[in-house]
């Protein structure tokens, strides 16, 4: 979970059970760079949709890197070396920033944020975490949530002090006993479970839903986005195909994915995740875009971030969520 790779869309393309056979007619395919993390809130329809051949019966190829956090994939897309990429909550910080335009949304990440305490080290609850240290990945849905839950047990977050690290290190110092307390994403836990038994989840994002929701989401750079509409309709095509198959056949997604691209988890590892974040079919997100819900989600968590960065200034999300080609898309 800590390399970064560079895959092609041929390269670590497993054709499990689920796979269905290749069209008699090749179309032909459009090669693009995209950027992602290794998190199944996030990657799960893409490495279900190429099992699937999804994207390339729309002339979609990927040559995929894959990244440990979103702020990276970010920099990466700034640095000119993504066309694409997808992320989770924190589209909502650097879209806000005016760094690409978001055109397709994965999920709600419901219960993909986790907050983890030890008791051997005095905490327990909420309480105890006054004067602690919390290992987190800032402006990231971690960092989000960690935020909500303070507030919402009126812990000021001067009360404590926010760890600022990469995920992996972030869960190696809670593991090791440097920080008593650490906010992650799924499957993070699935290390902390591993490794330490005595840890407790003291409460997840769904404490907080539907009162906040966080979605993650595809990010194209402005200029990738405004000359290659004919790829994006292609990838929200792919994409389609692969997230009403998840949607309808939850079991069979889960089984695929843990035995071509998971094989560090257990099939139920991979359910757990995929209980953790909400996904709607194809026609059903089609309704949350035309009335306005996406944007009202995405707005409240720049507004989180902004105001976290003390950002008098930003694009609101009624500007950076472009759905017209999805509208137009999907059926």
């Amino acid at each position: 979970m800590d390399r970064r790779q560079l895959l092609t869309g041929a390269a670590g393309f497993a054709i499990g059970a689920t796979a269905i056979s290749a069209p008699a007619i090749v179309q032909a395919r459009t090669k693009l760079r995209l950027g992602h993390l290794h998190v199944v809130a996030v990657d799960g329809q893409i490495l279900t949709g190429l099992d699937r051949g999804s994207f390339e019966r729309h002339g979609i190829e990927f040559e995929r890197s894959e990244f440990n956090t979103g702020p990276e994939v970010f920099e990466a897309m700034a640095a000119g070396q993504l066309d694409v990429l997808s992320a989770g909550g924190v589209i909502s910080n650097y879209l806000a920033l005016g760094a690409g335009r978001a055109f397709l949304i994965n999920d709600i990440e419901v219960a993909t944020a986790q907050l983890w305490v030890r008791p051997d080290l005095g905490v327990r609850t909420f309480a105890d975490l006054r004067g602690k240290r919390i290992a987190t990945t800032t402006r990231t849905t971690a960092h989000i949530f960690l935020d909500r839950a303070l507030r919402a047990n009126n812990i000021d977050n001067s009360e404590v002090e926010v760890r600022n690290s990469s995920m992996s290190a972030a869960v190696a110092s809670f593991i090791s006993g440097e920080v008593p307390a650490v906010a992650l994403w799924v499957p993070f836990n699935i290390t902390v479970r591993e490794k330490l038994p005595s840890a407790v989840k003291l409460v997840d994002a769904s404490a907080f839903y539907p009162q906040s929701a966080v979605v993650g989401g595809w990010v194209a750079r402005h200029d990738y986005y405004s000359s290659n509409r004919d790829v994006i309709v292609g990838i929200i095509r792919g994409w389609a195909d692969a997230n009403d198959y998840m949607v309808r056949n939850s079991a069979g997604a889960a089984e695929a994915l843990q035995k071509n691209h998971y094989r560090h988890a257990t099939v139920n590892d991979i359910a757990e995740a995929l209980k953790a974040q909400k996904m709607f079919s194809s026609r059903e997100w089609k309704r949350l875009y035309s009335d306005g819900t996406v944007v009202k989600w995405l707005q409240q968590v720049s507004d989180f971030f902004m105001t976290e960065a003390g950002s008098v200034k930003s694009t609101p999300a009624a500007e950076y969520f472009d759905p017209s080609i999805y509208l137009s898309t999907i059926g």
